[in-house]
């Protein structure tokens, strides 16, 4: 069991240390946050371990998991390499693409393993149809949620449109050619609600809206590919593949066929994947265990965090052209 040690108590920081508490692949060491008083009232509610510096927790531990402010994300990280510890950071990776760009060639040189929180490629609809899905040449992510103010801190393409940005980086394997975006501020001083369209080298489009002032909560994306269509709630954990295959000569008295103006008849498919129950918190968090332990490539490397990072601040940059 690796021991681990959080940054960070907060929201998320509690989900973190309960879990990481659970799990057989880590031993959970103890916990910093920056507000003595609160950090004291978490130890006290929930037995955990304060430690009163950053510098104390990392003396104690294999692995740091950093889930504090973005703006503290590279400084408490750097602490962690420096001290030659591997460590898993919450997304975004840092502030900013030079900083991230800065702490993975430090990492890379210490031997430092390093991954980034992008939690929604531990969501299990997602998991469920990644295999399935290939070449898609136009994508369409709906990210909206319901007014919080926790959130409101950063823009919210860092917030919110980031996971689209990072799941849709993960199965498109080509480089971004061209972003154009437009944002509106409702109630914070950044914009609230965000589209942008993305065009890759290989011609795939993404458009991808994002909204932390909505009536309801929604996370939904849809991959369209040559003769398929694939669904992913990343909310309600369900997918749905629709394939399209050339019609057989005598088709079953129920087949959905399409026919095409030159007459290509084509039949309609419906597959609904089986998807498992899991924790993408607890599973993101325990496969990080295992490239450590193993010697392997995490999930999310440092690198595909700053890519999805340069490619929200392009969006952001976008805003003001």
């Amino acid at each position: 069991m690796l021991k681990v040690g959080v940054l960070g108590a907060g929201h998320l920081g509690k989900i973190h240390l309960r879990l990481l508490n659970q799990s057989e692949k880590y031993e959970l060491v103890g916990f910093y946050d920056a507000n003595e008083k609160y950090a004291e009232e978490v130890a006290e509610e929930f037995n955990y371990k304060n430690f009163k510096t950053i510098d104390a927790l990392l003396q104690e531990v294999d692995v740091i998991d950093i889930v504090t402010p973005t703006l503290s994300h590279y400084n408490t990280a750097v602490k962690a390499v420096e001290a030659g510890k591997h460590f898993f950071v919450e997304k975004p990776i840092t502030n900013t693409v030079e900083e991230a760009e800065q702490l993975t060639k430090m990492a890379k040189a210490k031997g430092v393993k390093g991954q980034v929180g992008h939690v929604e490629r531990f969501n299990p609809a997602f998991q469920a149809v990644n295999n399935k899905i290939d070449h898609p040449m136009f994508i369409e992510a709906h990210r909206l949620a319901e007014f919080n103010p926790r959130g409101t801190d950063v823009p919210v393409v860092l917030d919110l449109m980031i996971h689209d940005i990072d799941a849709i980086l993960s199965v498109v394997k080509s480089k971004v050619k061209k972003v154009n975006a437009s944002g509106v501020s409702v109630i914070s001083d950044t914009p609230d609600i965000a589209n942008a369209r993305i065009e890759f080298e290989n011609g795939c489009v993404a458009n991808l809206t994002a909204s932390r002032i909505s009536l309801k909560n929604m996370r939904k994306s849809r991959f369209f590919q040559r003769d398929a269509y694939i669904s992913v709630d990343f909310l309600e954990k369900k997918c749905e593949v629709v394939k399209m295959k050339d019609a057989p000569q005598q088709p079953d008295e129920f087949a959905m066929i399409l026919q095409n103006a030159e007459g290509v008849k084509k039949q309609i498919y419906f597959d609904n994947p089986e998807v498992d129950e899991n924790n993408a918190i607890l599973d993101e968090l325990e496969t990080f265990a295992d490239a450590i332990n193993n010697n392997t490539t995490p999930i999310v490397t440092l690198e595909q965090g700053t890519e999805a990072l340069r490619v929200a601040k392009m969006v952001i940059d976008s805003f003001d052209k």
